[in-house]
């Protein structure tokens, strides 16, 4: 056998100390010794790498076996291997003795054969055994079980079931001979749990469970921490538990105000609820308790530590540490808190770790860290706030804020309890405040008297003065006067006390004076300290200054102190030692860890200052921008990075952190790829077989799981017959592909195979020995299997699967594939596809997401389905995490068509690899591949119709990311336009060429475009002449918002013509023409004239508004219209159809506005209305035409306010009939009003007359009958919506109504034919003595009335002197032959019939001959007073269902109600409604009322 060396790691472990590992690898003369010398961290917050174990040696030739590193794993395996061969020689010779048995069995004669075996149960024979070994080492479960039929055994761990396909290499499941059996390999910590081996038969179920504890020797094993941070354990305790960590929390992070859980999973041996283990948890070299910022529980194999309101004070290394029976065994892990969200956008983080300290009776010192800032700006300050405990109120201690991150904080209240917090400022803003500090009281610290303990059960205090045996009224002065703060702000002055100083309170006076000047001058004169310290704060820059304290009691004040020396101000950026920021860290650098985290160190400042700790802060290579990697100082000089994206490229900085502030930057790190660090590869896994033709055997193999951060280079492959345990290498040479075919074999024997893989950092661990393959010449006529089926564009609900072709054919080419598929832990395998796909890949759709699935391909010839593949191992659909899509695009600046693909993860090793139609892209002169970092390009060169198809890519060393995109003939023409545009590029126009007519009838033609640049160029062109910017035409254009405009100032008929505008603009240019002639000319023109006689008319008095109309809410219609430059002498006059029209209010220009009111509008206020302003200036009129469509726009707007205003519908009585009413603001004829029966249009007519007045709209039903019961309803037209009202004429209400119209109607005839006097009576009579005197009148009645004469209320009786007649029931007369004075007096007739009659009275005076004539009342008619028919009832209102309102006007039949209506319906008056007589009996009303006297 050849010569050949392997790569060896050998590692030498001390209690705390490691070597470093030196690597050599070598294949033959032809291999390569790679030195390289690397940087590990390995602390707490790296996350756990892949760790390649120590591994064989390839021994010179003659060997016939390698040893293990190892040594008592290499033993172990080497009589393993031994025994099994054993195993299989006794089994052979066993086979045989079985088989001749058989035979003689056979040969006996035959007999009914009773059951040996009986039914049974499984039963454990040999139980599990728990095991606790070493890390890195292997573990072997076995167990023997029993039962008929024979039981089916299953393996769990923590009862989750083991697959070995999910961890090659890691598990091995073995039954032999009834030895169930279980090997681990290479234990880690990880593997220590409760396994467990279930057997199952019908007959029942049986289980056995043993313990596996991994331990990690001390010193061992990767360290877990960065030395120095983890604190060490104080002491030995010792524990009867024995406890095993398992999973435990890893790298956190989180922000603040959020909350957070660590979880440490553990097995504890034994599990005792009552007497959980003891746990400590530490963040940094701090323990931490409980408190309400950390909570903690431990039990049921779970301890927690919860976080409830995460600050950056929580940040750091935590450890979690247990005790156990040989000691502790603990687990760390970084918590990394990131800033809230700042209230301002822009403000600074808020500070952390806020503690007072050097508390005194009435002062405290107050100290915090600084936060990181990278984007912010630098912080200008801090203001510090403080709370009594118990209070909610938070004060602030500082008016301006301090820029030393310590203040000390006097004037506190002795004994009072107080916490503390801090905002850091800066330009933006004030940041969110710090967590608060643990709470301090204030109190005195420094005391007289001395406690002395007698036997530790007795305290004597003792005074400082009886101890001398003085007593002390007035107190001695201080001593020890000094400076413990000096900085550019303030100073803090400290003291001692005097002693012995008397048992009455003291307090202490400050004074100062400037160098040496011995001038004193007093610095507390408002504050009377307590406490030996005192911050001084007015203390001028470059300036020293000496102090003195003088000590104060009720007895008097000591002598002044000891002055101090001259103490200075200094500016914390100056050159003072200790004082200031400090200097920048040395140089960093930064090397790889994992996947997501880098490893950086730096040198410490020359300057340190006091350090606090350090920032780092990174950046991706290209975007300059700087984020925080630490959000609270980090002590050390040296860090892991986490959070890093795989496959970018970060530098890093540090700056060093005190109580001054943040030192400058270090210089940047070189550029570093995020990649795991690199390692051997783990070992291939799943060799199959692929043809055979009885000499030689095709292999195939999967890739290692791991790649150890570098590319696979090659593979070496071994080869031993199966009945040996002698391995002979296959390959001298490498083999660069997963397949090979072996050679030279010996047919009809059994070969094991195994694979080694090898990349940059050596060979790596062999797989597996395969299944034992016969070399018998494959003669079948189907296809063999196919292999190395791959997953790509994994998706949650899709999968692609490829595969590549069977090596062996069969009898025909291949045709096609089908592909079954099964979730994972499932033998039942279901047929994707239908009918055989022709190519190697396929699609699989409508998965469900997060299942795990398996798959296996079967190729087809004209034979039949050939083979099934290897199942695959199984793949989750789930999408990777930030997974993205190929992006199809345009170039905009050379407008190529490209696919564009950025990888959610990559590694340095990591290409892109194109194909179409999943075939790889390698040379091609259609498109061109570029790629850098996690993007790749594929750029069409020529873009045709060829190029249509499935363009997918696939990024290796990486977890399957890839995409894929269709590129289809739709959206390839769409692509090629845009092209098309970029490449012969036109400035598009948002707006193409137009006009607008400006004030003065200027013309404005413009053009926007979408965008232009501030070197555009441009020309006007109209009617092929070129325009440039000159009086009367002015170009300008705006680069902001894209417009070029021209304007003319005299656009007149010489204008017509084409306007055209030409814009250059680098590369692209455009052009856009407008046409003004014929009609489009005459348009433009014409409103230029206007808007230049709208310009000159607005020089004088003139209508900013013109005439307009609008409405009030009482339907008056007002004429307005607005003035602009009016002045005092300014007219204003109103006019209709050219008549003045003289208002009541003279119209005032100087108000503004001018308004005519027409109350009452109706028909007749149609007409045309002028409005004419004028004075010296000019003349301006407005015309106001109100008729056609306006007219209807008015009666609208009052039909609108009327009708939302219109009253319920009354009901209203009269002799002709009912009447239904509507009241409202204003009613006029003009507006639209409908009044319906049920659903019919009523129109005017002798039986339903329709009309109103100015208030309200009335429909009367003339001689009701049943057939007019019903709805009634009016509705009122505005033009837009209509107003309606109702009533329901039926029922009782009609009936009442139907009643009061009879009795009214009967009245009224009764008013009618009563008796009356028509006429022919004075009022006043006056006639001489001894004349006749004659008394006539005409009387009407029917039935004809009768007539009484009445003297002084007498009746007369017709005799000789008093004669009565009447004549043809028409004339009445009363004679008096011969007057006297005796017959003066009052008369009266009085004139009736079953209707009623009138009373009328006429006064007679006679005088004698000689006196003087009364003078007589010539003119007057006299006035009849009706007399009601006794018999006729008074009339009663009409009962409606709705409530009386207020009697209306007797005057009006139609009465109006109050503008506050109630009810609809009025109580009727007293007497009919009907209309009085206009004709009365002309004698004058009589102070006689009565009806007619008694006769005598």
């Amino acid at each position: 056998m050849p010569a050949r060396a392997v790569t060896l790691y050998r590692q030498e472990q001390t209690q705390h100390q490691s070597s470093k590992h030196v690597v050599h690898h070598s294949r033959k003369s032809s291999s390569q010794v790679v030195k390289k010398k690397q940087v590990q961290a390995t602390e707490a917050m790296a996350e756990p790498a892949y760790t390649v174990p120590a591994f064989r040696e390839r021994a010179p030739e003659g060997m016939q076996e390698y040893q293990r590193v190892a040594a008592h794993f290499g033993r172990d395996l080497v009589q393993l291997q031994q025994e099994l061969h054993r195993m299989k020689v006794a089994t052979q010779e066993q086979v045989k003795n079985i088989e001749i048995t058989r035979e003689v069995k056979g040969m006996m004669p035959l007999r009914k054969d009773i059951p040996a075996e009986v039914p049974k149960a499984p039963d454990f024979l040999v139980s599990l055994r728990s095991h606790t070994v070493w890390e890195k080492t292997p573990v072997k479960l076995f167990c023997t079980v029993s039962g008929q039929p024979n039981p089916i055994v299953k393996w769990y761990r923590n009862n989750v079931a083991i697959e070995p396909l999910s961890a090659p290499g890691k598990y091995k499941i073995e039954n032999k001979y009834g030895v169930h059996g279980l090997i681990i390999s290479r234990c880690a910590v990880t593997d220590s749990g409760v396994y467990s081996v279930v057997a199952t038969n019908p007959h029942g179920k049986a289980t056995s469970k043993a313990t596996v504890c991994v331990r990690r020797p001390q010193g061992g094993g990767e360290l877990s921490h960065l030395p120095g941070l983890v604190p060490l354990l104080s002491g030995i305790r010792p524990s009867k538990l024995e406890v095993t960590l398992l999973d435990s929390f890893g790298v956190t992070f989180g922000t603040e105000g959020e909350f957070v859980s660590l979880v440490a999973n553990m097995v504890v041996v034994p599990d005792l609820p009552n007497l959980p283990p003891e746990a400590m948890w530490y963040r940094d070299d701090t323990l931490l308790m409980p408190s309400r910022w950390a909570e903690m529980s431990i039990g049921g194999g779970v301890a927690k530590l919860t976080l409830p309101h995460l600050n950056k004070d929580d940040e750091g290394l935590y450890t979690f540490r247990v005790w156990t029976k040989d000691g502790t065994t603990e687990h760390s892990a970084y918590l990394f808190v990131k800033d809230a969200t700042p209230t301002v956008a822009g403000a600074p983080g808020a500070p952390m770790d806020v503690t007072a300290s050097d508390v005194n009776a009435d002062y405290v010192l107050v100290s915090w860290k600084p936060p990181n800032t990278t984007h912010e700006a630098p912080i200008t300050g801090y203001f510090v706030d403080r709370r009594k405990s118990g209070s909610k109120d938070w004060v602030q201690c500082n008016d301006s804020p301090v820029k030393v991150c310590k203040l000390p904080v006097h004037g506190l209240t002795e004994g009072a309890s107080y916490h503390f917090r801090v905002r850091a400022v800066n330009k933006d803003g004030i940041s969110l405040p710090s967590r608060m500090s643990s709470g301090v009281t204030a109190a005195e610290v420094e005391s007289d008297v001395e406690v002395i303990k007698i036997e530790g059960k007795y305290d004597i205090a003792i005074r400082q003065e009886d101890l001398q045996g003085v007593y002390v009224t007035i107190p001695g002065p201080p001593t020890n006067v000094h400076a413990t703060e000096i900085n550019k702000t303030y100073i803090v002055l400290s003291w001692t006390p005097p002693s012995p100083r008397g048992r009455a309170p003291v307090w202490y006076l400050i004074e100062k004076c400037v160098g040496d000047s011995h001038i004193w001058q007093r610095v507390n004169t408002a504050v009377q300290l307590r406490s030996p310290r005192y911050p001084v704060y007015d203390m001028e820059d470059k300036k020293s200054y000496r102090f003195r304290i003088i000590t104060i009691n009720k007895y008097g004040s000591s002598e002044p102190s000891e002055p101090t020396a001259p103490i200075q101000k200094v500016d914390p950026y100056g050159i003072v030692l200790n004082i200031g920021v400090p200097s920048a860290p040395g140089q960093v650098i930064a090397s790889r860890n994992t996947k997501t985290s880098a490893f950086v160190q730096w040198d410490a400042p020359k300057h340190a200052n006091n350090l606090m700790g350090y920032y780092v802060d990174a950046s991706v290579i290209g975007s300059k921008t700087w984020f925080p990697c630490n959000h609270r100082p980090y002590k050390h000089t040296r860090f892991v990075v986490h959070g890093l994206v795989p496959g970018d490229t970060y530098v890093f900085r540090v700056q060093a952190v005190n109580a001054y502030g943040l030192s400058e930057e270090s210089q940047e790190s070189a550029p570093l790829f995020i990649d795991a660090a690199l390692s051997t590869p783990s070992a291939p896994y799943g060799i199959s077989l692929l043809n055979c033709n009885g000499s030689s055997m095709t292999l195939a193999w999967k890739r290692p799981k791991h790649t150890g951060g570098s590319k696979i280079k090659s593979y070496y492959l071994d080869k031993r017959e199966a009945e040996s345990v002698e391995w002979k290498e296959v390959n001298p040479s490498p083999v660069v592909h997963r397949i090979f075919t072996v050679e030279n074999l010996t047919g009809g024997v059994f070969y094991e195979f195994k694979v080694q893989a090898v990349n940059l950092a050596g060979v790596g661990l062999p797989s597996e020995p395969s299944k034992a393959f016969a070399c018998e010449a494959w003669t079948m006529a189907e296809p063999g299997p196919a292999y190395d089926i791959s997953f790509w564009e994994v998706r949650d609900s899709s999968i692609l699967v490829q595969w590549r072709a069977p090596v062996y054919t069969g009898e025909g080419p291949i045709t096609g594939y089908f592909v079954d598929m099964a979730k994972k832990g499932s033998s039942d395998f279901v047929t994707v596809n239908a009918e055989p796909v022709g190519h190697c890949y396929l699609r699989v759709t409508g998965l469900e997401t997060g299942a795990s699935y398996v798959f296996r391909v079967r190729a087809v010839n004209a034979k039949g389905v050939g083979k099934a593949s290897d199942v695959s191992d199984p793949i989750c659909a789930k999408a990777l995490p930030g997974t993205k899509e190929i992006v199809c695009g345009v170039d905009q600046e050379t407008g190529d068509i490209f696919l564009n693909f950025e990888a959610c993860e990559a590694s340095e090793t990591s290409k892109f690899n194109w194909s179409k139609s999943y075939k790889e892209i390698t040379e091609s002169s259609r498109v061109s591949i570029t790629s850098s970092g996690r993007h790749s390009k594929l750029t069409f060169v020529n873009p045709e119709k060829e190029d249509l198809g499935i363009y997918s890519v696939a990024v290796t060393d990486t977890d399957g990311v890839s995409s894929s995109y269709s590129v289809n003939e739709e959206e390839l023409k769409k692509m090629l336009d845009l092209s098309y545009n970029i490449k012969h590029p036109i400035i598009p126009l948002k707006t193409e060429l137009n006009y607008e007519i400006l004030e003065k009838g200027h013309v404005r033609f413009w053009v926007q475009a979408l965008k232009l640049s501030s070197s555009v160029n441009y020309r006007f062109v109209v009617n092929d002449k070129a325009i440039t910017s000159a009086e009367g035409c002015k170009i300008s254009h705006d680069v902001s918002t894209g417009i070029i405009q021209m304007t003319v100032e005299h656009f007149t008929k010489a204008s017509e013509g084409t306007y055209t505008i030409q814009i250059h603009d680098g590369k692209a240019k455009s052009q856009s023409s407008l046409v003004l002639v014929g009609d489009a000319f005459k348009v433009a023109l014409k409103e230029a004239e206007f808007q230049r006689k709208e310009h000159i008319r607005k020089q004088g008095p003139h209508f900013s508004e013109y005439l307009s109309f609008h409405v009030t809410d009482d339907c008056t219609v007002m004429l307005v219209c607005k003035l602009a430059n009016v002045k005092k002498e300014t007219t204003f006059t109103w006019f209709k159809e050219d008549e003045e029209i003289t208002v009541d209010v003279p119209p005032n220009p100087m108000s503004g506005s001018c308004s005519l009111p027409i109350p009452m509008f109706s028909r007749k206020d149609q007409g045309i209305y002028k409005a004419v302003l004028g004075d010296d200036r000019g003349k301006d009129t407005s015309v106001y035409d109100i008729s056609g469509k306006v007219f209807e726009d008015i009666i609208n707007a009052i039909a609108s306010i009327a009708g939302s205003s219109a009253s319920e519908l009354v009901l209203q009585c009269t002799p002709e009939g009912i009447r239904l009413q509507c009241y409202m603001t204003y009613y006029t004829e003009e507006m639209k009003t409908s009044w319906f029966h049920k659903e019919s249009k009523i129109s005017s007519s002798e039986k339903m007359r329709i009309g109103g007045t100015s208030e309200m709209a009335w429909m009367q039903i003339c001689e009701p009958t049943d057939k007019e019961k019903g709805h009634y309803t009016i509705e009122i037209h505005d033009g837009t919506k209509s107003h309606s009202r109702t009533f329901d004429l039926s029922g009782q209400a009609y009936t009442d109504a139907y009643a009061e119209f009879q009795r009214l109607k009967a009245a009224a005839f009764a008013e009618k034919n009563r008796g009356r006097v028509l006429g022919g009576l004075p009022d006043v009579v006056t006639i001489m003595e001894k004349k006749s005197l004659s008394l006539t009148c005409t009387v009407w009645g029917d039935p004809s009335p009768e007539v009484t004469w009445f003297k002084n209320e007498q009746e007369i009786v017709s005799d000789d002197r008093y004669k009565i007649t009447f004549e043809g029931g028409k004339f009445s007369s009363l004679t008096i032959k011969s007057v006297y004075v005796e017959d003066s007096g009052k008369y009266s007739i009085n004139v009736r019939n079953k209707y009623g009659g009138e009373f009328v009275e006429i006064t007679v005076s006679v005088y004698k001959q000689g006196e003087e004539i009364p003078e007589p009342k010539l003119g007057q008619m006299s006035k009849p007073v009706a007399t009601p028919k006794p018999a006729t009832p008074a009339p009663q209102p009409v009962k409606t269902p709705t409530p009386p309102t207020p009697t209306p006007s007797i005057k009006s039949p139609t009465p109006t109600p109050p503008p506050s209506v109630k009810s609809p319906t009025p109580t009727p008056a007293p007497k009919s409604p009907t209309p009085p007589r206009s004709m009365r009996s002309p004698t004058p009303p009589r102070s006689m009322r009565s009806p007619t006297p008694t006769k005598k």
